[in-house]
C-alpha cells in the first residue's frame, strides 16, 4: 500500500521555488529598477506554515491537462479554477496531517526515506540516472523529492498511529456484512444490460452537463412510467451503434465493466433502470434485464477478505472525520484569487 501510494510521487509536480539571478554589475539599471517585484505569493496560511502559489502550481501539473482542452475560454477558465480550489483543499488537508504528526512527535528517519527511494526505483526500473531524469523532468532536486517523500510517509504514519487505533470492527460486523451479500445483489455473476447514451461535447459546459442531465431524467420517469426500456433507448439514445436493438449491450461478468460502473450496475435488480452515471462519451441511462447469480463461498472462506473491506471503509470514514476536526481547530486563511 504504502509503495503504491508513493509511486505516484514520480509524477506529480514539485515543489518550485524562484531563483533569482544575482544582478550582473556590467549590465545598464533595469528598467524596473525601484520598481516593487512580486517573485511568490502566499495562497494559503495553516496555523504557522505557508503554501506558495509556485507549490500550488507545481501540483496542478499533472492534473490540469483534461482542463486546458476545453474550448470555450470562460468554461476553461472556470474549471481550471475549481479544480485549483479543490488542490489546494487537498494541500491544506496535507499540512494539517503533518503538522498533527510533528505535535505528536512522530518521527521518519532518513534510513526510512532512502528505503521508499529505493522501492520507487525498482518498482519504475529506474537507476539513479534515470530517476534523476524523471525529477529533473517535473521540476524536482533530490533533496526537495526526499523531503516531499519524508512528508508523504510522516502524513501515511500519522494516520496509522492516530487514527487506525479508533477503527474496530467485530466479528458481528463481519457476519452482517455477509449475510448482506447473501440478501443482496453482490452475490450476482453476471448482467445483461442495456443502456442510452446522451453524448455530451469534450469539456461540455455547466449548462450542457444540466441539460444532458435532463433528458437522462425524462428518459427514466418514462421507463418508470411503464414504458418498454427499448423503445425509450430507440428514441432517446445518442448511440448509433446500440439504438436501434434497443440499447442492448449484452451479459457482462464482474471484472468486466468500467469499475466505477460495476458497483452500480452489479446492485441492480433484474428490471432497475438508474442514471444518469458519467462516462467519456457522456452520461449513460443503465437497465438490468437478467441476473445471474453465483455461489456465494462460505463465510470462513470470505471473512478475512471481508475484514480488510470493513476496516478500509471504517479507516476511509475515520480519516474524513479526524481531518474535519483538524480543520476546526486550525487557524486556516485562503488566500487564492
Amino acid at each position: 500500500m504504502v509503495v503504491r501510494m508513493l509511486q505516484r510521487f514520480v509524477i506529480l509536480g514539485a515543489i518550485l521555488l524562484p531563483l533569482v539571478a544575482a544582478a550582473d554589475d556590467k549590465k545598464p539599471p533595469s528598467p524596473n529598477a525601484g520598481k516593487k517585484i512580486v517573485f511568490e505569493k502566499v495562497v494559503a496560511v495553516i496555523n504557522d506554515s505557508i503554501i506558495l502559489r509556485s507549490e500550488l502550481e507545481a501540483r496542478m501539473v499533472p492534473v490540469i491537462g483534461e482542463a486546458q482542452q476545453i474550448t470555450d475560454p470562460k468554461e476553461r477558465e472556470r474549471r481550471i479554477e475549481k479544480l485549483r480550489g479543490q488542490v489546494l483543499d487537498e494541500m491544506v488537508n496535507e499540512e494539517l496531517i503533518v503538522q498533527a504528526a510533528e505535535n505528536a512527535k512522530i518521527e521518519v528517519e532518513s534510513s526510512e526515506v532512502q528505503a521508499a527511494l529505493d522501492e520507487i526505483k525498482s518498482s519504475n526500473n529506474l537507476d539513479d540516472a534515470g530517476l534523476q531524469q524523471v525529477l529533473t523532468a517535473q521540476g524536482y532536486t533530490m533533496s526537495a523529492y526526499k523531503q516531499d517523500l519524508r512528508r508523504q510517509l510522516l502524513r501515511l504514519r500519522a494516520v496509522n498511529q492516530l487514527v487506525a487505533p479508533k477503527v474496530q470492527i467485530t466479528d458481528e460486523d463481519v457476519r452482517a456484512r455477509y449475510d448482506q451479500m447473501q440478501r443482496r445483489s453482490d452475490s450476482v455473476s453476471s448482467v445483461r444490460l442495456s443502456h442510452i447514451l446522451i453524448k455530451l461535447p469534450q469539456g461540455a459546459t455547466e449548462q450542457q452537463v444540466a441539460e444532458g442531465k435532463e433528458r437522462a431524467a425524462k428518459a427514466i420517469e418514462r421507463v418508470k412510467a411503464g414504458e418498454d426500456f427499448a423503445k425509450v433507448a430507440k428514441d432517446v439514445s445518442d448511440d448509433t451503434g446500440t439504438k436501434d436493438s434497443g440499447g442492448e449491450l449484452g451479459w457482462f461478468q464482474r471484472g468486466s465493466v468500467n469499475p466505477d460502473w460495476e458497483q452500480i450496475v452489479f446492485a441492480m435488480d433484474k428490471g432497475d433502470v438508474r442514471g444518469p452515471v458519467t462516462g467519456p462519451q457522456g452520461l449513460h441511462v443503465f437497465y438490468v434485464s437478467e441476473v445471474k447469480k453465483g455461489e456465494l463461498k462460505s463465510y470462513s472462506e470470505m471473512k478475512e477478505t471481508l475484514t480488510r473491506e470493513l476496516r478500509r471503509r471504517e479507516m476511509d470514514k475515520q480519516t474524513q472525520t479526524w481531518l474535519e476536526e483538524l480543520r476546526k481547530k486550525a487557524y486556516i486563511d485562503i488566500k487564492l484569487s
